[in-house]
C-alpha cells in the first residue's frame, strides 16, 4: 500500500497500489484553462496527481510509466502532448514558519531546488552569457526581492529558449505559507511575496502553456482580509475548481467502485460495509468520494493484522 507516496514514479516502479487517475489529463485539455486551481481538502491526493502530471508533460520522463493505464489509451493526446514540455514543479507544502523571514528563505530555497534541477540550461548553446548570469541569480540563496518575484518567470523564458516549446508549470500546496503566515501574524508580507512571484509567472507570461495550482483554501478565505488582498486579484485568467464543481470532481478522492476494487484486490471486501461507513463522507461536485488516506491506512492495518496472525 503507498502509505505516504507522493511521488508517481516512485508509486509505479516500487509497484505500490494505484488507482489511476491519469483520466485528469484529459479533462483538463479538454475543458481547458490556462491557470487551473484546484481547491481540495488535505489527504485528498493532490500532490500524487501533480506529481503525475509532472511525468506526463515532462520532456524526458519515462513514458512507461503510464502503461496500461487510462491516458495511454486516448491516442491522440498521448501523442500530441506526453513528454513534449519543460515542467517547472513547485511545492509550498514545507513552507511552514512562525516569522517572515523564515518563511521567506524557505520559498527561496524551494526555487533554489526547482533552478538545480534545471542547471543544465547554464550550459545551453541557446541562452545568451548574460542570461546564463541571470539564472545563476535563481541558484543563490541570498536572493533580492526583484530576483525571487521574477524566478519562475526568467525560469520559463529560458527553458522555452532551450527547447523551443512553451512551459507547464505546477504548483501544489500554493496556500501553506499564507496559512501559517496567518497564524503567526505575517499574513501581509507573505502574501505579497507570494502575489507578485504568482503574478509575473502566470499572468501575460507569454512562456506559459498552462498551470495547474493546488491548496486547500478556496480562492477567498481568512475573512475579508484577504479578500481584499487574494493572490488571485488581478489574475482574470484563472479557471477554479472547487468543491461544488463537477470537473475533474472524480480525480481527487477515491470513488465507491474503486475503494471495492481495492478491498477486493486485498481480499478486504468482507470490509466494504464498515469502510463506507467510516469512510465515505465527501461530496465533489456530483461524485461521492471517500478520503484516499483514511482507505489506504485502513487496508494497510488490515493487511498487516492479517499477515501477521496468518490468516
Amino acid at each position: 500500500m503507498p502509505v505516504g507516496v507522493d511521488d508517481f514514479a516512485k508509486l509505479r516502479k516500487n509497484n505500490f497500489y494505484y488507482v489511476d487517475k491519469t483520466g485528469m489529463i484529459k479533462e483538463l485539455l479538454e475543458n481547458w484553462g490556462e491557470v487551473n486551481l484546484f481547491t481540495r481538502p488535505r489527504r485528498f491526493g493532490k500532490s500524487i496527481n501533480m506529481s503525475m502530471l509532472k511525468y506526463f508533460f515532462e520532456i524526458g520522463a519515462d513514458k512507461s510509466l503510464f502503461d496500461g493505464l487510462a491516458v495511454s489509451r486516448e491516442t491522440k493526446l498521448w501523442e500530441e502532448y506526453s513528454g513534449q514540455y519543460p515542467v517547472i514543479s513547485l511545492t509550498l507544502k514545507n513552507i511552514e514558519a512562525d516569522r517572515f523571514e523564515a518563511g521567506r528563505a524557505m520559498l527561496v530555497r524551494v526555487i533554489n531546488e526547482e533552478a538545480r534541477r534545471h542547471q543544465f540550461l547554464l550550459d545551453s548553446d541557446k541562452l545568451s552569457r548574460q542570461e546564463k548570469q541571470d539564472y545563476e541569480l535563481l541558484l543563490s540563496r541570498q536572493m533580492d526581492d526583484d530576483t525571487l518575484f521574477c524566478s519562475l518567470k526568467l525560469m520559463s523564458e529560458l527553458l522555452r529558449k532551450h527547447y523551443g516549446h512553451k512551459v507547464m508549470i505546477l504548483i501544489d500546496e500554493y496556500d501553506v505559507p499564507l496559512a501559517k503566515a496567518s497564524q503567526h501574524g505575517y499574513y501581509g508580507d507573505m502574501v505579497g511575496v507570494i502575489r507578485s512571484l504568482f503574478h509575473s509567472a502566470l499572468k501575460t507570461n507569454t512562456d506559459l502553456e498552462f498551470a495547474v495550482l493546488t491548496g486547500c483554501l478556496p480562492r477567498y478565505a481568512f475573512g475579508v482580509r484577504v479578500s481584499k488582498e487574494s493572490i488571485f486579484t488581478g489574475l482574470n485568467n484563472t479557471k477554479m475548481y472547487t468543491l461544488l464543481d463537477a470537473r475533474c470532481d472524480e480525480q481527487f478522492g477515491f470513488t465507491d467502485q474503486e475503494v471495492r476494487n481495492m478491498l477486493d484486490y486485498y481480499g478486504l471486501s468482507d470490509y466494504y460495509d464498515v469502510t463506507k461507513e467510516w469512510y465515505d463522507g465527501y461530496k465533489i461536485g456530483r461524485a461521492n468520494v471517500y478520503n484516499p488516506w483514511d482507505v489506504i491506512n485502513w487496508c494497510d492495518q488490515h493487511q498487516r493484522y492479517r499477515s501477521e496472525k496468518g490468516i
